[in-house]
Protein backbone atom coordinates (compact mmCIF):
# COMPACT_ATOMS: atom_id res chain seq x y z
CA UNK A 1 0.00 0.00 0.00
CA UNK A 2 1.77 3.53 -1.05
CA UNK A 3 2.07 5.80 1.61
CA UNK A 4 -0.73 8.14 -0.01
CA UNK A 5 -2.70 5.99 0.30
CA UNK A 6 -2.09 4.92 3.90
CA UNK A 7 -2.09 8.65 5.20
CA UNK A 8 -5.55 8.73 3.60
CA UNK A 9 -6.54 6.26 6.67
CA UNK A 10 -5.07 9.14 9.01
CA UNK A 11 -5.89 12.06 7.24
CA UNK A 12 -9.54 11.58 6.29
CA UNK A 13 -11.04 10.88 9.69
CA UNK A 14 -9.38 14.16 10.96
CA UNK A 15 -10.82 16.60 8.22
CA UNK A 16 -14.44 14.49 8.98
CA UNK A 17 -13.62 16.04 12.78
CA UNK A 18 -12.29 19.22 11.98
CA UNK A 19 -14.98 19.71 9.19
CA UNK A 20 -17.63 18.74 12.11
CA UNK A 21 -15.99 20.96 14.59
CA UNK A 22 -15.73 24.11 12.02
CA UNK A 23 -19.46 23.31 12.23
CA UNK A 24 -20.15 23.25 15.66
CA UNK A 25 -17.90 27.08 16.04
CA UNK A 26 -20.02 28.39 13.30
CA UNK A 27 -23.24 27.68 14.84
CA UNK A 28 -22.19 28.97 18.28
CA UNK A 29 -20.59 32.51 17.29
CA UNK A 30 -24.18 32.71 14.84
CA UNK A 31 -22.04 33.04 11.67
CA UNK A 32 -23.23 30.72 8.85
CA UNK A 33 -20.57 28.94 6.90
CA UNK A 34 -21.90 25.87 5.96
CA UNK A 35 -25.08 24.60 3.78
CA UNK A 36 -25.46 20.58 3.85
CA UNK A 37 -26.18 20.52 0.11
CA UNK A 38 -22.27 22.51 -0.67
CA UNK A 39 -20.90 20.44 2.16
CA UNK A 40 -22.54 16.59 0.80
CA UNK A 41 -21.14 17.93 -2.58
CA UNK A 42 -17.55 19.38 -1.67
CA UNK A 43 -17.28 15.64 0.67
CA UNK A 44 -18.46 13.67 -2.41
CA UNK A 45 -15.80 15.66 -5.11
CA UNK A 46 -12.91 14.40 -2.32
CA UNK A 47 -14.36 10.76 -2.74
CA UNK A 48 -14.27 11.20 -6.63
CA UNK A 49 -10.98 12.97 -5.95
CA UNK A 50 -8.92 10.05 -4.32
CA UNK A 51 -10.47 7.00 -5.97
CA UNK A 52 -9.02 8.69 -9.02
CA UNK A 53 -5.38 9.46 -7.63
CA UNK A 54 -5.75 6.04 -6.03
CA UNK A 55 -5.88 4.13 -9.79
CA UNK A 56 -3.23 6.38 -11.09
CA UNK A 57 -5.14 7.32 -13.91
CA UNK A 58 -3.19 10.00 -15.92
CA UNK A 59 -0.51 10.48 -18.80
CA UNK A 60 2.80 11.70 -16.85
CA UNK A 61 4.88 13.47 -20.16
CA UNK A 62 7.80 13.48 -18.03
CA UNK A 63 8.60 11.76 -14.34
CA UNK A 64 10.99 13.48 -11.94
CA UNK A 65 12.91 10.05 -11.69
CA UNK A 66 13.91 10.48 -15.05
CA UNK A 67 15.05 14.08 -14.50
CA UNK A 68 17.07 12.91 -11.57
CA UNK A 69 18.64 10.33 -13.57
CA UNK A 70 19.49 12.46 -16.34
CA UNK A 71 20.31 15.73 -14.84
CA UNK A 72 21.61 15.24 -11.23
CA UNK A 73 25.51 17.35 -10.88
CA UNK A 74 25.45 16.77 -7.19
CA UNK A 75 24.23 15.37 -4.46
CA UNK A 76 23.15 17.54 -1.80
CA UNK A 77 23.14 16.45 1.49
CA UNK A 78 22.30 15.73 4.56
CA UNK A 79 19.10 14.29 4.70
CA UNK A 80 16.82 17.15 6.32
CA UNK A 81 18.74 19.68 3.63
CA UNK A 82 17.48 17.90 1.10
CA UNK A 83 13.79 17.43 2.74
CA UNK A 84 13.68 21.47 3.28
CA UNK A 85 15.22 22.18 -0.34
CA UNK A 86 12.95 19.88 -1.64
CA UNK A 87 9.91 21.32 0.07
CA UNK A 88 10.68 24.90 -1.04
CA UNK A 89 10.70 23.27 -4.73
CA UNK A 90 7.79 21.55 -4.43
CA UNK A 91 5.66 24.70 -2.97
CA UNK A 92 7.63 26.87 -6.23
CA UNK A 93 5.84 24.55 -8.29
CA UNK A 94 2.80 24.42 -6.78
CA UNK A 95 2.70 28.12 -7.02
CA UNK A 96 3.05 28.14 -10.79
CA UNK A 97 1.18 25.17 -11.64
CA UNK A 98 -2.07 26.78 -9.86
CA UNK A 99 -1.06 30.11 -11.51
CA UNK A 100 -1.57 28.52 -14.89
CA UNK A 101 -5.09 26.29 -14.15
CA UNK A 102 -5.93 29.80 -13.63
CA UNK A 103 -5.23 31.81 -16.18
CA UNK A 104 -5.30 29.23 -19.39
CA UNK A 105 -8.26 28.08 -20.60
CA UNK A 106 -7.98 24.17 -21.32
CA UNK A 107 -5.77 24.28 -17.40
CA UNK A 108 -8.65 26.13 -15.78
CA UNK A 109 -10.97 22.40 -16.19
CA UNK A 110 -8.08 21.06 -14.28
CA UNK A 111 -9.03 23.33 -11.63
CA UNK A 112 -12.60 24.78 -11.41
CA UNK A 113 -13.82 22.20 -9.27
CA UNK A 114 -12.20 23.63 -6.42
CA UNK A 115 -13.31 27.07 -6.66
CA UNK A 116 -17.19 25.82 -7.76
CA UNK A 117 -18.50 25.69 -4.14
CA UNK A 118 -20.17 29.41 -3.13
CA UNK A 119 -18.96 28.60 0.48
CA UNK A 120 -15.77 29.34 1.79
CA UNK A 121 -15.08 26.22 4.47
CA UNK A 122 -12.82 23.40 5.12
CA UNK A 123 -15.25 21.02 3.17
CA UNK A 124 -14.84 23.52 0.56
CA UNK A 125 -10.50 22.16 1.03
CA UNK A 126 -11.92 18.81 -0.73
CA UNK A 127 -12.86 19.75 -3.50
CA UNK A 128 -10.56 18.34 -6.33
CA UNK A 129 -9.86 17.40 -9.64
CA UNK A 130 -10.50 13.80 -11.62
CA UNK A 131 -9.86 16.30 -14.73
CA UNK A 132 -6.11 16.42 -14.04
CA UNK A 133 -4.67 13.40 -16.39
CA UNK A 134 -1.77 15.27 -18.37
CA UNK A 135 0.91 15.73 -15.64
CA UNK A 136 3.90 17.70 -16.52
CA UNK A 137 4.96 20.04 -13.46
CA UNK A 138 8.07 17.71 -13.28
CA UNK A 139 9.23 20.40 -15.65
CA UNK A 140 9.16 22.79 -12.40
CA UNK A 141 11.62 20.70 -10.30
CA UNK A 142 14.60 20.38 -12.59
CA UNK A 143 16.66 22.43 -9.39
CA UNK A 144 15.68 19.51 -7.87
CA UNK A 145 16.59 16.97 -9.93
CA UNK A 146 20.42 18.90 -10.54
CA UNK A 147 21.20 18.40 -6.83
CA UNK A 148 19.58 14.72 -6.97
CA UNK A 149 16.74 15.17 -4.66
CA UNK A 150 15.50 11.76 -3.89
CA UNK A 151 12.18 11.25 -5.78
CA UNK A 152 11.42 9.09 -2.70
CA UNK A 153 11.22 12.17 -0.99
CA UNK A 154 8.93 14.01 -3.20
CA UNK A 155 6.36 10.90 -3.04
CA UNK A 156 6.56 11.33 0.88
CA UNK A 157 6.31 15.14 0.59
CA UNK A 158 3.74 15.55 -1.88
CA UNK A 159 0.79 14.44 -0.11
CA UNK A 160 2.04 16.14 3.28
CA UNK A 161 2.05 19.23 1.00
CA UNK A 162 -1.42 19.19 0.14
CA UNK A 163 -3.12 18.16 3.32
CA UNK A 164 -1.26 21.38 4.65
CA UNK A 165 -3.48 23.22 2.38
CA UNK A 166 -6.76 22.34 3.97
CA UNK A 167 -6.71 24.61 7.47
CA UNK A 168 -6.85 27.40 5.57
CA UNK A 169 -10.44 27.02 4.11
CA UNK A 170 -12.23 28.70 6.73
CA UNK A 171 -13.66 32.31 7.46
CA UNK A 172 -13.52 31.62 11.06
CA UNK A 173 -9.98 32.37 11.56
CA UNK A 174 -9.13 36.22 10.93
CA UNK A 175 -5.99 37.47 10.25
CA UNK A 176 -2.78 36.32 11.43
CA UNK A 177 -0.07 39.15 11.98
CA UNK A 178 3.37 38.35 11.05
CA UNK A 179 2.41 34.89 9.86
CA UNK A 180 0.14 36.95 6.76
CA UNK A 181 4.01 38.02 5.67
CA UNK A 182 5.16 34.59 5.86
CA UNK A 183 2.59 31.73 5.00
CA UNK A 184 -0.80 31.06 3.35
CA UNK A 185 -3.53 32.11 5.91
CA UNK A 186 -7.12 31.80 5.82
CA UNK A 187 -7.63 35.82 5.08
CA UNK A 188 -5.06 35.48 1.83
CA UNK A 189 -6.68 32.10 0.77
CA UNK A 190 -10.36 33.88 0.91
CA UNK A 191 -8.86 36.64 -1.01
CA UNK A 192 -8.05 33.62 -3.51
CA UNK A 193 -11.93 31.87 -3.97
CA UNK A 194 -13.22 35.35 -4.23
CA UNK A 195 -14.83 36.46 -7.35
CA UNK A 196 -14.65 40.34 -6.68
CA UNK A 197 -13.22 41.88 -9.22
CA UNK A 198 -10.24 43.42 -6.70
CA UNK A 199 -9.84 39.65 -5.87
CA UNK A 200 -9.59 37.34 -8.38
CA UNK A 201 -6.94 35.45 -9.79
CA UNK A 202 -4.80 36.64 -6.75
CA UNK A 203 -2.93 34.95 -3.93
CA UNK A 204 -1.68 31.73 -5.90
CA UNK A 205 0.52 30.39 -3.08
CA UNK A 206 -0.26 26.75 -1.40
CA UNK A 207 2.27 27.40 1.75
CA UNK A 208 4.24 30.30 1.54
CA UNK A 209 2.89 33.33 0.04
CA UNK A 210 6.01 34.97 -0.51
CA UNK A 211 5.99 33.65 -4.02
CA UNK A 212 2.84 36.35 -4.55
CA UNK A 213 4.57 39.03 -3.11
CA UNK A 214 7.61 37.88 -5.18
CA UNK A 215 5.73 37.07 -8.55
CA UNK A 216 3.01 40.42 -8.46
CA UNK A 217 0.08 38.21 -7.34
CA UNK A 218 -0.58 39.18 -3.80
CA UNK A 219 -3.73 41.03 -2.42
CA UNK A 220 -4.33 41.94 0.97
CA UNK A 221 -7.99 41.62 2.54
CA UNK A 222 -9.66 44.19 2.65
CA UNK A 223 -12.15 45.01 5.43
CA UNK A 224 -14.35 47.06 3.79
CA UNK A 225 -14.67 44.50 0.29
CA UNK A 226 -16.83 41.73 1.80
CA UNK A 227 -15.13 38.23 -0.44
CA UNK A 228 -18.11 36.46 -2.74
CA UNK A 229 -17.20 32.72 -3.55
CA UNK A 230 -17.82 30.71 -6.70
CA UNK A 231 -16.89 30.81 -10.14
CA UNK A 232 -17.72 33.54 -12.33
CA UNK A 233 -19.85 31.30 -14.50
CA UNK A 234 -21.76 29.61 -11.75
CA UNK A 235 -21.57 25.90 -11.73
CA UNK A 236 -25.41 25.98 -10.96
CA UNK A 237 -24.98 21.97 -9.83
CA UNK A 238 -24.26 19.79 -6.23
CA UNK A 239 -22.83 16.96 -8.48
CA UNK A 240 -19.25 16.93 -9.04
CA UNK A 241 -18.34 14.77 -11.79
CA UNK A 242 -20.81 17.25 -13.95
CA UNK A 243 -18.70 20.30 -12.44
CA UNK A 244 -15.25 18.49 -13.27
CA UNK A 245 -15.67 18.74 -16.79
CA UNK A 246 -18.57 21.66 -17.50
CA UNK A 247 -15.66 23.78 -18.38
CA UNK A 248 -14.44 21.26 -21.03
CA UNK A 249 -17.28 20.79 -22.60
CA UNK A 250 -18.15 24.58 -23.13
CA UNK A 251 -14.70 24.57 -24.86
CA UNK A 252 -15.36 21.87 -26.81
CA UNK A 253 -18.91 23.60 -27.98
CA UNK A 254 -17.17 26.88 -28.49
CA UNK A 255 -14.30 25.52 -30.92
CA UNK A 256 -17.19 23.54 -32.63
CA UNK A 257 -19.29 26.45 -33.21
CA UNK A 258 -16.81 29.03 -33.98
CA UNK A 259 -16.64 29.76 -37.80
CA UNK A 260 -12.86 30.81 -37.57
CA UNK A 261 -10.00 28.22 -38.15
CA UNK A 262 -7.69 30.54 -36.04
CA UNK A 263 -9.96 30.33 -33.20
CA UNK A 264 -10.81 26.74 -33.46
CA UNK A 265 -7.14 26.23 -32.07
CA UNK A 266 -6.29 28.80 -30.28
CA UNK A 267 -8.90 28.85 -27.97
CA UNK A 268 -7.87 26.05 -25.69
CA UNK A 269 -4.76 27.95 -24.79
CA UNK A 270 -5.99 31.86 -24.79
CA UNK A 271 -7.14 33.24 -20.90
CA UNK A 272 -9.10 31.48 -19.05
CA UNK A 273 -12.91 32.45 -20.17
CA UNK A 274 -11.86 33.89 -23.59
CA UNK A 275 -14.49 32.93 -26.22
CA UNK A 276 -14.48 33.38 -30.20
CA UNK A 277 -17.03 36.74 -31.15
CA UNK A 278 -19.08 34.84 -33.28
CA UNK A 279 -19.69 32.73 -30.66
CA UNK A 280 -20.65 34.99 -28.43
CA UNK A 281 -22.99 36.66 -30.27
CA UNK A 282 -24.81 33.27 -30.79
CA UNK A 283 -24.63 31.48 -27.87
CA UNK A 284 -24.03 33.60 -24.89
CA UNK A 285 -23.93 32.14 -21.42
CA UNK A 286 -24.27 33.98 -18.17
CA UNK A 287 -21.34 35.24 -16.33
CA UNK A 288 -21.83 36.83 -12.96
CA UNK A 289 -21.14 40.99 -13.39
CA UNK A 290 -21.61 41.71 -9.69
CA UNK A 291 -20.88 39.64 -7.42
CA UNK A 292 -22.50 41.34 -4.24
CA UNK A 293 -26.37 40.97 -6.09
CA UNK A 294 -25.74 37.37 -7.03
CA UNK A 295 -28.04 34.83 -5.44
CA UNK A 296 -25.96 31.93 -4.82
CA UNK A 297 -27.33 28.64 -6.08
CA UNK A 298 -29.92 26.79 -3.21
CA UNK A 299 -32.03 23.26 -3.99
CA UNK A 300 -35.08 23.34 -1.24
CA UNK A 301 -34.94 19.87 0.19
CA UNK A 302 -36.84 18.66 3.08
CA UNK A 303 -35.01 17.88 6.28
CA UNK A 304 -35.85 13.69 5.59
CA UNK A 305 -33.86 13.98 1.69
CA UNK A 306 -30.96 15.79 3.56
CA UNK A 307 -30.56 13.39 5.74
CA UNK A 308 -30.88 10.72 3.17
CA UNK A 309 -28.30 12.31 1.10
CA UNK A 310 -26.12 12.31 3.89
CA UNK A 311 -26.09 8.63 4.63
CA UNK A 312 -25.54 8.23 0.70
CA UNK A 313 -22.27 10.18 1.56
CA UNK A 314 -21.98 7.75 4.31
CA UNK A 315 -22.62 4.48 2.01
CA UNK A 316 -20.40 6.02 -0.37
CA UNK A 317 -17.43 6.39 2.31
CA UNK A 318 -17.65 2.96 3.32
CA UNK A 319 -17.05 1.45 -0.39
CA UNK A 320 -14.08 3.98 -0.91
CA UNK A 321 -12.55 2.77 2.15
CA UNK A 322 -13.32 -0.90 1.17
CA UNK A 323 -11.48 -0.29 -2.02
CA UNK A 324 -8.94 1.12 -0.81
CA UNK A 325 -7.88 -2.01 1.55
CA UNK A 326 -8.34 -3.82 -1.03
CA UNK A 327 -6.66 -2.20 -4.16
CA UNK A 328 -3.44 -3.87 -3.86
CA UNK A 329 -5.31 -7.85 -3.41
CA UNK A 330 -7.10 -7.96 -6.52
CA UNK A 331 -6.74 -7.64 -10.35
CA UNK A 332 -6.51 -4.10 -11.73
CA UNK A 333 -9.82 -4.60 -13.80
CA UNK A 334 -11.63 -5.39 -10.92
CA UNK A 335 -10.02 -1.60 -9.50
CA UNK A 336 -11.13 -0.04 -12.31
CA UNK A 337 -15.03 -1.11 -11.96
CA UNK A 338 -14.67 -0.68 -8.07
CA UNK A 339 -13.86 2.99 -9.25
CA UNK A 340 -16.08 3.22 -11.86
CA UNK A 341 -19.59 2.18 -9.25
CA UNK A 342 -17.72 4.42 -6.80
CA UNK A 343 -18.36 7.39 -9.45
CA UNK A 344 -21.40 6.47 -10.57
CA UNK A 345 -22.43 6.15 -7.01
CA UNK A 346 -21.45 10.04 -6.37
CA UNK A 347 -22.83 10.73 -9.68
CA UNK A 348 -26.07 9.28 -8.83
CA UNK A 349 -26.72 10.54 -5.26
CA UNK A 350 -25.80 14.04 -5.99
CA UNK A 351 -27.78 14.07 -9.12
CA UNK A 352 -30.36 13.52 -6.72
CA UNK A 353 -29.83 16.71 -4.86
CA UNK A 354 -30.41 18.79 -7.89
CA UNK A 355 -33.94 17.08 -8.53
CA UNK A 356 -32.62 16.34 -12.49
CA UNK A 357 -35.38 14.58 -14.26
CA UNK A 358 -32.94 12.32 -14.76
CA UNK A 359 -32.19 11.08 -11.12
CA UNK A 360 -33.98 7.84 -11.85
CA UNK A 361 -32.34 6.62 -14.86
CA UNK A 362 -28.92 7.64 -13.38
CA UNK A 363 -29.83 5.51 -10.25
CA UNK A 364 -31.35 2.57 -12.41
CA UNK A 365 -27.59 2.56 -14.02
CA UNK A 366 -25.92 1.80 -10.77
CA UNK A 367 -28.38 -0.62 -10.02
CA UNK A 368 -27.84 -2.38 -13.02
CA UNK A 369 -24.01 -1.99 -12.79
CA UNK A 370 -23.91 -3.48 -9.63
CA UNK A 371 -25.71 -6.20 -10.17
CA UNK A 372 -23.60 -6.98 -12.87
CA UNK A 373 -20.80 -6.81 -10.99
CA UNK A 374 -22.08 -9.01 -8.14
CA UNK A 375 -22.78 -11.63 -10.77
CA UNK A 376 -19.63 -11.44 -12.78
CA UNK A 377 -17.59 -12.05 -9.59
CA UNK A 378 -19.77 -15.21 -9.14
CA UNK A 379 -22.09 -13.37 -6.16
CA UNK A 380 -19.58 -12.24 -4.32
CA UNK A 381 -18.81 -8.08 -4.07
CA UNK A 382 -14.86 -7.96 -4.07
CA UNK A 383 -14.05 -9.97 -1.80
CA UNK A 384 -17.17 -9.57 0.65
CA UNK A 385 -19.10 -12.77 0.53
CA UNK A 386 -22.60 -14.36 2.58
CA UNK A 387 -24.67 -12.10 3.98
CA UNK A 388 -22.60 -9.13 3.17
CA UNK A 389 -24.16 -9.80 -1.13
CA UNK A 390 -27.69 -9.46 0.82
CA UNK A 391 -26.86 -6.75 2.39
CA UNK A 392 -25.90 -4.72 -0.41
CA UNK A 393 -28.59 -5.78 -2.55
CA UNK A 394 -30.55 -4.84 -0.12
CA UNK A 395 -29.20 -1.16 0.42
CA UNK A 396 -28.86 -1.44 -3.42
CA UNK A 397 -32.90 -1.61 -3.59
CA UNK A 398 -33.68 0.80 -1.18
CA UNK A 399 -31.55 3.48 -2.55
CA UNK A 400 -33.68 3.13 -5.38
CA UNK A 401 -36.70 3.28 -3.57
CA UNK A 402 -36.17 5.95 -1.85
CA UNK A 403 -34.63 8.17 -4.88
CA UNK A 404 -37.98 7.11 -6.54
CA UNK A 405 -40.40 8.69 -3.49
CA UNK A 406 -37.90 11.78 -3.14
CA UNK A 407 -37.92 12.77 -6.68
CA UNK A 408 -42.35 12.40 -6.44
CA UNK A 409 -42.35 14.05 -2.76
CA UNK A 410 -40.53 16.30 -2.98
CA UNK A 411 -40.10 18.62 -6.14
CA UNK A 412 -37.31 21.46 -7.08
CA UNK A 413 -37.50 24.84 -5.66
CA UNK A 414 -35.25 27.62 -6.54
CA UNK A 415 -35.01 30.17 -3.88
CA UNK A 416 -32.10 32.29 -2.73
CA UNK A 417 -29.56 31.00 -0.29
Amino acid sequence: MSFYIQSLFIAIPIFFILIILEWIASKKIGKKVNRSTDVISSLSSGMSNITKDSLNLGVVLISYGWLVKHLTIYKLEPLWLATLFAFIIQDFTGYWMHRLNHRVNIFWNRHVIHHSSEEFNLSCALRQSISETVHFSALLMIPAAFFGIPADIFSVLAPIHLFMQFWYHTRLIHKMGFLEKIIVTPSHHRVHHAINPEYIDKNYGQILILWDKIFGSFQEELDHIKPVYGILRPAKTWNPILINFKHLWQLIQDAYHTENIWDKFRIWFMPTGWRPEDVKLKFPIYIIKDPQEYKKYHTALSNPFLAWSFIQLAVGTFFMFHFFSILHQQESALNYFYGIFIMVHIFSFTFAMDQSKYLIFAELIKLSFSLILIYIQKFSWFGLYGINIYLIVFYLIISMTFTAYFSQKHKLILEPA
